[in-house]
Parts: structure tokens; C-alpha cells; sequence
């Protein structure tokens, strides 16, 4: 495993504690957000500012548009982008709390110095949710400085991710289909509230690519296809890695592990996202 997929599934179980915690749910609907999927949206959202659901569609790209517009743009008459963003490092704040014990650990400050460094080389052009989250401000306890670093170089990969698919031709839909059936994310099509028929043409036109077969099972061209995908990904994620440095990154994975084990305990598996334990 090279290290940008290796450190993807070390820091992602730290910044998914925003999506699966009950801390972090109670955070957003503190500040007025209505449920879940208006916090995620709107938390998610925040790092650009009050962006309308065209924006947010665009660069979440994994999500039907009718999804966004249930959130955007009525979230921010209910709680401000500035304000979710503080609501966000409540939930994650508390949840990490209590998932990590002893955020006090030197261990933990010294993980946030190397996440940070290797976020902040993230090299952003392009890569428009990356950039925000790199522009925010550094929280000042080491486990927040985690977070945030955490949440930077997902949204980083994430955005070389979305630039693969668009470049290979893969929308959204079909990028779901493919993930379900290389075994990698379960239940997509109902995490994602996507119909039977929209998801039955992504299906349709995987087949006439020759990526699935009658029963949605990935043919040995789907295979390749998949692993070219996640090749480029990797690819693409690879830059605040090289910045920071073989040892320093080996370092940091040390530090994480035990750290993302234990963030892990808040993470369904199978989960939407992909990541595999720990």
C-alpha cells in the first residue's frame, strides 16, 4: 500500500467522526440545523462560504442534485457558514474526546504537527474543497489541529478523486456502481437516496462500457478500470507525502494507528465512504 492510500485510512476515521458520532449530530442541531442531512451538507458546505447547492453539487459529486437543494440553500438561514464551521469542531471536539481518551497525549500533538505540515504543502490548485479547508485558521488543541489536518488532505484526495472520474468519464452514479460491486461501500444506492432507475441506467451504461456484466458483477475490463481509478487517486494524493518525507510519514502512521483504531469504534463497516478497519 503506498502511503497516500495508507495514511487516507489512518486519518479518515478521525475526520469521520463529523458524519457517525452522536456528539457530532447534537453539535448541528444546537445551532439550528434541521437533521442530519442538512448538518452534513451545510458543515461540509461551510469552508466556501454560503454557497448555493450548484456549487456544493459540483464538488461533493456524489450525491443526486435534488439531494442539495433539500439542504442548500436553506441551511444558512438557519445557521451561518461561520457558525457551522464552529458547530462542526464542537461535534468533533467532543466526539474525539471521547473516542480518544487522553487527548492531552504528546503522541497526539505530535501527529497534529505532522498532519498539519503535510497539509499545508497539500498542493490545492484545482482542488477547490481542499483549498477552503486549508485556508481555515490552525484550532489551537492538538486534537482539533488533527482534525482539521485530517479533514484538509481528505477533501485534497477527494478532489483529485473527483477530477479522475470526470476525466475517465465516470458520473457519480456509476462511480457508486463500481465501488458496490468491487465490495468497497455497501448499501450506496440507499445512503445516497438514489431511485431504481437512475440507479438501473448507471448500471445500463456500465454494461455497454463492458465494466459489468448481466448480474452487476465487474467484468475483468470493470477490474481494471476500478484499479486505474484508485491508481490515479493515489496518484494524485501523493504530493503532501512526498513534501513531508518518507520518515516523517512513517512516523506519522505510526502515531495514527492507534488513534484511528480507536475513531474507528464510531464507524459502521461497511460504510458509504469506502474505508476499510483500521
Amino acid at each position: 500500500m503506498d502511503d497516500a492510500r495508507r495514511l487516507w485510512t489512518l486519518l479518515e476515521p478521525l475526520h469521520a467522526v463529523t458524519y457517525f458520532t452522536p456528539e457530532a449530530r447534537e453539535a448541528a442541531d444546537a445551532v439550528g440545523l434541521r437533521g442530519f442531512w442538512m448538518g452534513y451538507v451545510a458543515q461540509r458546505a461551510a469552508p466556501l462560504g454560503a454557497v448555493g447547492p450548484d456549487a456544493a453539487w459540483a464538488c461533493f459529486h456524489g450525491f443526486h442534485r435534488d439531494r442539495i437543494t433539500r439542504a442548500l440553500p436553506d441551511a444558512w438561514g438557519f445557521a451561518d457558514p461561520a457558525t457551522c464551521l464552529e458547530a462542526r469542531l464542537d461535534g468533533a471536539d467532543r466526539a474525539l474526546r471521547r473516542l480518544l481518551g487522553d487527548v492531552e497525549d504528546p503522541a497526539v500533538a505530535e501527529a497534529a504537527d505532522l498532519a498539519w505540515t503535510a497539509a499545508a504543502a497539500a498542493d490545492a490548485q484545482g482542488r477547490v474543497l481542499a483549498a477552503a479547508n486549508q485556508g481555515l485558521p490552525r484550532p489551537g488543541a492538538p486534537h482539533l489541529a488533527l482534525w482539521q489536518a485530517a479533514t484538509t488532505l481528505r477533501e485534497h484526495r477527494g478532489d483529485g478523486h473527483v477530477a479522475v472520474l470526470v476525466t475517465r468519464s465516470v458520473d457519480p452514479v456509476s462511480a457508486h456502481r463500481l465501488k458496490t460491486a468491487a465490495g468497497e461501500s455497501g448499501a450506496l444506492q440507499e445512503s445516497r437516496r438514489l431511485d431504481d432507475e437512475v440507479w438501473a441506467s448507471a448500471g445500463e451504461g456500465l454494461l455497454a462500457r463492458g465494466w459489468l456484466d448481466g448480474d452487476g458483477a465487474l467484468t475483468l475490463a470493470g477490474r481494471e478500470a476500478r484499479e486505474a481509478i484508485e491508481r490515479d487517486t493515489d496518484r494524485a494524493a501523493a504530493g503532501p507525502w512526498r513534501a513531508l518525507g518518507g520518515t516523517a510519514t512513517d512516523r506519522l502512521a505510526e502515531l495514527l494507528h492507534p488513534l484511528a483504531v480507536a475513531a474507528g469504534d464510531a464507524i459502521p463497516f461497511p460504510n458509504p465512504i469506502g474505508l476499510p478497519r483500521p
